[in-house]
Formats: C-alpha cells, sequence, structure tokens
C-alpha cells in the first residue's frame, strides 16, 4: 500500500515541484495550500508524512507543527520542514516543537527524496511496532490498550462531526466450566477459534478486540444499532452452528452479546467511553441473565430493551 505526503505550503509551484520530484517512490502526495486545510487534512486523511512549509499567510510552521503533535490523533505523523532558510535558530526551534528533519525547497531532487523516504521508513518501523504491540497473542484480535484508544478516538470524532458508533461487547457462555471441565489449553483454543471467527466476520473499518479474559468487543464506526444488532447476531449464529471438536463428543460453544450505540442516547455529543461501555456491558448482563445465547440491545442509560433472539440451547 502507498504511503501519503501531505504537502501544506502556499505556493501551487512548490506542490507541483514536490510531487513531480516523489513521482517515481510509491506514495500519494496530497495538498493543502493554508494551515487551517492542512491540519484538518492531517486529522481527517491520517498522513503517514507532513511536508511543511514554514512560512503560511494564515500560521507559521511552528504553530502548526504544535498544534499537529498537541493531538493524539496526529501526534504520530512525523513533520518535515520545508524551508528557504539556512538559519540555525529556526532549525533549532523546529526541532524543538516536535519536527524530524529539514528540507530545502530547491534542494537536489535526489536529496529531498532520500529524505522523504528516511522519515517514510522510520513512520513504517514505527507502525509495525505500534502495531504489535497492540496485538492481543492468544486471539490475534486488538487488545485492550487498542480497544480503549479506539473507542475514544471514534467518539471525539462522532461528537465533532455527529457520526454514529456502536459497540459489540460478547462473553464466552460458561467459559469457566470449559476451563475446569477440558482444561486451559482447550479454553485457548476455543479462544482462539473466537478470535478467528469474529475477525472474519466484520469489516475492514471494525475494530475486533480482546477486552479481557473470554470477554471480547466489537467497535463498530458509523455503525446504527441495528446493524450492530444484526452483525452481532450474525456472529452469535456462526459461533453456535460450528461445534468444537473435543477428544469425545463435539462441543458447542455459545455467547451473549451486548450492543449498544450513540443513537440510543439523548444527548450523543456528551457520551464518554464509559458510558458507553458501561451500556453495552449491562446489556450484555441482561443477555446473561435471561439465559446466554443471546443479543440483547442498550436504549439508553438506564433503561435496556430485549431484541428478540432464539431461546439458548
Amino acid at each position: 500500500m502507498s504511503q501519503r505526503v501531505l504537502v501544506i505550503d502556499d505556493s501551487e509551484i512548490v506542490h507541483a515541484v514536490i510531487e513531480q520530484r516523489l513521482a517515481l517512490d510509491d506514495v500519494e502526495v496530497l495538498h493543502a495550500l493554508d494551515a487551517k486545510d492542512g491540519v484538518r487534512q492531517a486529522i481527517e486523511l491520517s498522513p503517514d508524512l507532513v511536508l511543511l512549509d514554514l512560512d503560511l499567510p494564515d500560521a507559521n510552521g511552528f504553530e502548526i507543527c504544535q498544534v499537529l503533535k498537541s493531538s493524539p490523533v496526529t501526534s504520530p505523523i512525523p513533520v518535515v520542514f520545508l524551508t528557504a532558510s539556512t538559519d540555525v535558530a529556526a532549525k533549532v526551534r523546529g526541532f524543538d516543537v516536535g519536527a524530524v528533519d529539514y528540507v530545502s525547497k530547491d534542494a537536489d531532487p535526489a536529496e529531498m527524496r532520500a529524505r522523504v523516504r528516511a522519515a517514510l521508513r522510520t513512520k513504517r518501523y514505527h507502525d509495525m511496532l505500534s502495531a504489535r504491540a497492540q496485538i492481543d497473542a492468544l486471539t490475534g484480535l486488538w487488545n485492550r490498550r487498542y480497544f480503549d484508544q479506539r473507542l475514544a478516538d471514534e467518539l471525539a470524532a462522532a461528537q465533532r462531526y455527529g457520526r454514529l458508533v456502536s459497540l459489540v461487547m460478547m462473553d464466552v457462555d460458561h467459559f469457566k466450566l470449559i476451563n475446569d471441565r477440558l482444561g486451559h489449553p482447550f479454553g485457548d483454543f476455543v479462544l482462539q477459534r473466537l478470535g478467528e471467527r469474529l475477525g472474519e466476520s466484520v469489516r475492514n473499518v471494525d475494530a475486533p478486540c480482546r477486552y479481557g479474559g473470554e470477554e471480547l468487543a466489537i467497535v463498530l464506526p458509523e455503525t446504527t444499532a441495528v446493524s450492530a444488532q444484526q452483525t452481532a447476531e450474525r456472529i452469535r449464529t456462526a459461533i453456535a452452528e460450528a461445534p468444537f471438536e473435543t477428544e469425545s463428543l463435539p462441543l458447542q460453544v455459545t455467547a451473549s452479546f451486548g450492543v449498544a450505540s450513540t443513537e440510543l442516547f439523548d444527548a450523543p455529543s456528551s457520551i464518554q467511553l464509559e458510558g458507553l461501555v458501561a451500556a453495552a456491558d449491562t446489556a450484555l448482563y441482561l443477555a446473561k441473565r435471561e439465559g446466554r445465547n443471546r443479543v440483547v440491545v442498550a436504549d439508553a442509560i438506564p433503561r435496556i430493551s430485549r431484541v428478540a433472539t432464539p431461546a439458548p440451547r
């Protein structure tokens, strides 16, 4: 997949020159002619590198770099300053506010490409290490740390742009009995297989995670409560209809699901991570209490309504 470079500069000529110089590399060049549009694109498009002019009509590069580095959404994006100046003090200040490099606008094309490649290579390595640190080793799903950050980011975007976010919490039924009767290695095998099934049942934009123990979760951006319930029901059915083989008899494993969505709250703009998780968790508890192997959707806190699903087997 091509990496993306966002150029923030008020000169269309500079944009054309940079795009021409980077044409031989496998990168997509994004363009912003002012600071406001540049920050917007950085937030919405998450480029792999920002090439930032020091002098823009609506802000200077140092201020823009500080804005980018102060946000958890854009702080991981490396910034390389574009400048025609050789002033040492300016370069020192740039590094102090978070830039990783400087490149002259009239630099040799080979040098500019080399500096861009170096910054993109470092970003790729950083992303790989970051991803590994956020993967659950047993299930291959995202871990709790990633879940907390992703849900917080999606809720922030939902509040800012009026988008929907839904959450599915899932718990394996009678998991303690599985561990007690068949041993923890088999319990681990069950979680591994469920992780695989979960990953195969969601969209690329969704985030299937291991929340803790035998509890899994799915963050679903731009998803209504009805669609989230349908996703949970599809996963519930797939799990219930595919028994696990044991040394004696096939073992049917089932799971219970709680669903919550920002659209079900009276004031979506005020929803915090803890509130959405609590709503989904309360719905999950009700699914367990009503017999397991079912999906329950939270209407709002504290009201919970049950969505009709097949009775537990």
